[in-house]
């Protein structure tokens, strides 16, 4: 089986899930939540996030550039590959286990919005699986 589309479209939907996470502090209201924090706690917070933001463009960007490579199934890029699906894995892992979104999704669009970034986290972690596993 030929993986690299499926690849182009993990990458491309790295970036569709950061257009996503634009919208994050603007509909969990942050500027509200972070208000009675400490300033450093308030600034630390923002700066985590910066730092996913960055590795999730990275994880995309890399994908994109290596697409050929990782299809192949160049030991480097099954690695990436493999640190790929275990990113999303745990992501997924915190969403199903920490995470209790239910007072937030309070509209259709909220929770449309919820589970398709679920799927799509699955969706990844299956793509990079088989690219790991060179299936």
């Amino acid at each position: 089986m030929n993986i690299q589309p499926l690849l182009i479209a993990a990458g491309l939907g790295h970036f569709g899930i950061l257009i996503a996470s634009f919208l994050v502090p603007h509909a969990l209201d942050w500027k509200k939540h972070l208000a009675p924090l400490p300033s450093f706690l308030r600034t630390l917070f923002w700066v985590y996030g910066a730092f996913i933001v960055l590795t999730i463009g990275s994880l995309g960007a890399l994908t994109l550039l290596h697409a050929r490579e990782i299809a192949a199934g160049e030991p480097v890029a099954r690695s990436l590959a493999a640190f790929i699906a275990i990113f999303w894995s745990a992501r997924l892992a915190v969403q199903f286990f920490v995470f209790d979104a239910t007072e937030f999704l309070t509209t259709r669009w909220r929770k449309l919005g919820y589970h398709t970034l679920t799927l799509a986290f699955v969706a990844l972690v299956l793509v990079y699986l088989a690219a790991a596993f060179n299936l």
